[in-house]
């Protein structure tokens, strides 16, 4: 199968027409993902996700989208290596704590000078 897509692929690269028409499919495809990545970044969505799938799919046609994905993979692993840290985890779980402290005292607080009752109208 993997041997009949290639030969396809290949016989689409011989007819220019064709070759320029398939390019600018997988760059539309492929623009239009990364670009629901970016959009998923601050709407609810796997925004990540979708913006790797899209260099993914940008780079199956273009050397330059080939780099940047490289790149991102290599300071995703990067990252997940300074995650797994173990004296940046126990760093990250203690700063956790102490917020999740302050916001409660925050609270207790709020509840204590104004009870249930917001201090606004409504």
């Amino acid at each position: 199968m993997k041997d009949t897509l290639k030969a396809w692929r290949e016989r689409i690269r011989e007819r220019r027409l064709l070759n320029n028409v398939w390019r600018l499919a997988v760059f539309t495809v492929g623009v239009s993902v990364l670009a629901a990545g970016v959009a998923m970044l601050v709407l609810p969505g796997p925004g990540w996700a979708a913006i790797f799938v899209g260099f993914a799919i940008l780079a199956t046609e273009f050397a330059w989208a080939q780099r940047a994905l490289t790149s991102a993979k290599q300071t995703a692993s990067k990252a997940k290596e300074k995650a797994l840290d173990p004296r940046v985890r126990r760093r990250n779980q203690l700063l956790a704590i102490c917020a999740g402290v302050i916001v409660a005292a925050a609270i207790v607080a709020y509840l204590q000078a104004f009870g249930l009752n917001l201090p606004w109208h409504v």
